[in-house]
């Protein structure tokens, strides 16, 4: 769509901070002005806002305003109805991508070494010990595990949900995802563990422009996330 604004600013509103286009207000699709409780956001989408288009006139899209389009959906639907969400979320525990060792020594021992810290936090911190496999066949998790990761994302605020929204799909991770939202790990080194098993097949057989792509829109949505989180957390 083309720009049709001048300026954008954030302003106070009661409740939080909304973001207005030449004064008037940023509404979500339902047409309710969008508001958030973090200053610092608020600020961030403004942001985004003044750059998108370039100037009145230019061509934008959603694409230009992420910030926006998670803040919305945080918003107009997780605020209303956040169980989808919670058990879908909740669900990736089950195959969590920590608990799937190589049968290759090598890559099984740097797994080992760079992974299982992360499943001890969760067994210490989030009360959730889970079971590591050779290969890729499902193994069964303890149902008090699964119970306490459903109880800690069951826990989060909207803006959290929307973040691992992100997150969970981006790693194939729980584990990691909890680790950004807990501030065990920075958004960029969940990634690189996500990618860990990639990087080391590449080393012996080289990359391709899918999958290096398919990495790069992950560690954008990785790093998107950890920026909403971030922010929402600066008040």
């Amino acid at each position: 769509m083309k720009r049709f604004w001048d300026s954008a600013a954030h302003a106070a509103q009661p409740g939080g901070y909304g973001v207005q286009l030449d004064g008037r207000p940023v509404r979500l699709p339902s047409g309710t002005p969008l508001l958030v409780e973090s200053l610092a956001l608020a600020r961030a989408i403004a942001a985004e806002w003044a750059a998108a288009g370039g100037a009145k006139g230019g061509e934008m899209s959603m694409e230009n305003v992420p910030l926006t389009r998670l803040a919305g959906t945080a918003q107009e639907r997780l605020a209303v109805n956040a169980a989808a969400q919670i058990e879908g979320l909740a669900k990736f525990a089950e195959t969590d991508l920590l608990c799937y060792r190589a049968e290759d020594d090598k890559l099984a021992a740097r797994q080992a070494a760079e992974w299982q810290p992360l499943l001890d936090w969760a067994a210490l911190q989030l009360d959730a010990p889970l079971r590591v496999t050779v290969g890729l066949m499902p193994v069964p998790q303890p149902p008090e595990a699964l119970a306490a990761l459903h109880r800690v994302v069951a826990a989060c605020n909207t803006l959290e949900l929307a973040a691992l929204g992100l997150l969970v799909p981006a790693t194939g991770s729980l584990v990691l995802a909890l680790a950004v939202l807990h501030g065990r790990l920075e958004g960029d080194a969940a990634h690189a563990l996500s990618v860990l098993d990639e990087i080391f097949q590449e080393a012996f057989w080289g990359s391709d422009p899918a999958s290096e792509n398919k990495r790069a829109r992950g560690a954008a949505d990785v790093a998107l996330a950890a920026r909403l989180l971030a922010l929402s957390r600066e008040g």
